[in-house]
């Protein structure tokens, strides 16, 4: 098992940036593929993207240029970033994990609900 857990989110400006990250306890962290999933009110939940054991990446189209995720195996983190943030951005986000697989099942990785460990989530709110 592996516990997730993410400190930071906030409130931001539109067009602003903000940068979070999550943190892994347990298991050793190199054998999980990593989630970015997100809720906006109303809406269902999203993958915003992810990032497999080897630091391929996965982003959704409405991200691709605006969001990246790292990770640092070193240190248990992933490492998330938002850019030229939207009111559409407000959810809550959070950091989902998967069992790595070789190679990286990327049909199971771009969908929210397929993870098995989440953290507790943080409340991201875009102001105009």
């Amino acid at each position: 098992q592996v516990q997730l857990v993410e400190p930071g989110g906030g409130l931001v400006q539109v067009g602003g940036s903000l940068r979070f990250s999550c943190a892994a306890f347990g298991r050793t962290f190199g054998s999980f593929a990593m989630g970015w999933p997100r809720q906006a009110p109303g809406k269902e939940r999203e993958l915003v993207a992810a990032i497999s054991w080897n630091g391929g990446r996965y982003y959704a189209d409405p991200m691709k240029d605006r969001f990246t995720i790292t990770r640092d195996n070193a240190k248990n983190t992933v490492k998330r970033r938002m850019n030229s943030l939207k009111p559409e951005d407000t959810a809550i986000y959070c950091c989902a994990a998967n069992p790595a697989q070789s190679p990286p099942n990327w049909s199971t990785l771009r969908t929210a609900i397929t993870y098995d460990y989440w953290g507790q989530g943080t409340q991201v709110t875009v102001s105009s």
